[in-house]
């Protein structure tokens, strides 16, 4: 199933990161789990200065406000989801930027930074950012011959869920995902050879990796289409 040696997987007590983990054990790669539950926090950059250089990190990590009206949202739930979602990725990425030489970084992020997601707009503005990061991130670790991709799977059937959510998309018939379909995806996504790439997991689907359109460019006479600058 795997190529990896050795892998770190954030929020691998639970949902997605459990079932990623029990898959990268199956298939004899050494997993070091990092969970708030054990004491690791993602959100803290001095917890990260621990972390030595894997062949493959899974940053998965994440939370949910569980708010639909953002006039409801209070400051404490606006910092920890940013702090979860968003720093603990960017201080991943940061961490492995340094210490790893080659290798893969997978970030779980969803199917609402593709789109948009009414039910929690804080949880989708995080899940933009990681696209976005991810996008800009993937040149420059190609350098240090250090792959980074992005799952982004629809609604999961994980504790993130509810007792709530999971009985209101039941009555609606919507299917779920079970983490082991990101789990699975997510190891696609650790072996391609293209970096940068967002993979798209949906129930009944295999994992798509997801074109993303393109954007108008400037339209002055010698500048057609020209690409700022990097």
């Amino acid at each position: 199933m795997s190529s990896f040696r050795s892998a770190i997987v954030t929020g691998g007590r639970s949902g997605i990161g459990e079932a990623i983990a029990g898959a990268l054990e199956a298939s004899g790669v050494d997993v070091q789990v990092l969970d708030v539950v054990d004491g690791f926090d993602v959100s803290d950059s001095r917890a990260w200065e621990a972390i030595g250089p894997v062949e493959l990190a899974c940053l998965n990590a994440g939370v949910v406000t569980g708010e639909a009206l953002i006039g409801r949202v209070g400051d404490e739930q606006y910092r920890r989801i940013m702090g979860v979602n968003v720093d603990g990725v960017v201080f991943g990425v940061r961490r492995l930027a340094r210490v790893m030489r080659g290798g893969s970084i997978v970030v779980t992020s969803s199917l609402a930074g593709l789109t948009t997601m009414e039910r929690d707009p804080l949880y989708s503005l995080t899940k933009h950012a990681l696209v976005g990061f991810v996008r800009s991130v993937a040149p420059q670790l190609a350098e240090r011959g250090v792959r980074i991709n992005m799952v982004n799977p629809g609604i999961v059937d994980t504790p993130l869920l509810g007792a709530e959510g999971r009985e209101r998309l039941a009555a609606a018939g919507f299917p779920l995902l079970r983490p082991e379909d990101v789990a699975e995806a997510v190891l696609v996504a650790a072996r391609d050879e293209e970096s940068g790439q967002a993979w798209v997991v949906q129930p009944g689907r295999p994992p798509l990796k997801f074109r993303f359109p393109g954007v108008p460019g400037p339209r002055v006479a010698g500048a057609e289409g020209m690409r700022p600058p990097a």
